[in-house]
């Protein structure tokens, strides 16, 4: 891949996606959604760099993921960084302020838990993907009533219609994508 644009290279790893279907379906596979196939370190380093060069860090003071894809980001975009990150969870630890919070997704009910966010932090949350928004929309709900300020939004892969569903009825929210795709005719295809 002689690509050293970080967009170029996260774009063309997503156009050799495999796809498996689940009934009519299609489910694309890709390391940064599924963690298979493996993730050659160019992806995630280039993803990386599009989210770490596109945020204002002044404005930053904890950098925010919810389990489980979203933590190779997270990570790297900590380390890159240097500011602290906080995971949400699936399970509880019954720490002092705990949130819990409900997430349904088109095709599952959970609960999440989020420790050690405080009111009036700005924060920035990574994430892997948005289709529905679903998982999304909740835990933003919860953040924004325990006053934590949503700072920047940045999620690596957008398909479907939730990030333009959550843009009309929350404006206030600033969401993000770096590569927007659409299964087409059984492939992934990249919108621009």
């Amino acid at each position: 891949m002689g690509d050293s644009n970080p967009l170029e290279i996260l774009q063309n790893s997503l156009l050799g996606a495999p796809i498996i279907w689940k009934g009519d379906y299609p489910y694309f596979i890709h390391p940064i959604s599924d963690g298979i196939p493996r993730m050659e370190a160019n992806v995630l380093r280039a993803t990386r760099d599009l989210i770490v060069e596109s945020v204002d860090w002044d404005k930053i003071d904890l950098v925010v993921s919810v389990e489980a894809m979203g933590l190779p980001l997270l990570a790297a975009v900590g380390e890159a960084t240097g500011k602290p990150t906080v995971v949400i969870r699936k399970r509880t630890y019954g720490m002092k302020g705990e949130v819990k919070v409900n997430v349904s997704t088109g095709y599952s009910e959970s609960t999440v838990y989020i420790n050690d966010i405080l009111s009036g932090e700005r924060i920035l949350i990574v994430d892997d993907v948005i289709s529905t928004g679903g998982t999304l929309e909740p835990i933003l709900q919860a953040l924004e009533e325990m006053g934590v300020i949503l700072q920047d939004i940045v999620i690596a892969i957008e398909k479907g219609e939730g990030k333009k569903r959550l843009a009309e009825e929350r404006p206030n929210w600033p969401i993000r994508t770096l590569a927007k795709i659409e299964i087409i005719n059984g492939k992934v295809g990249i919108i621009e």
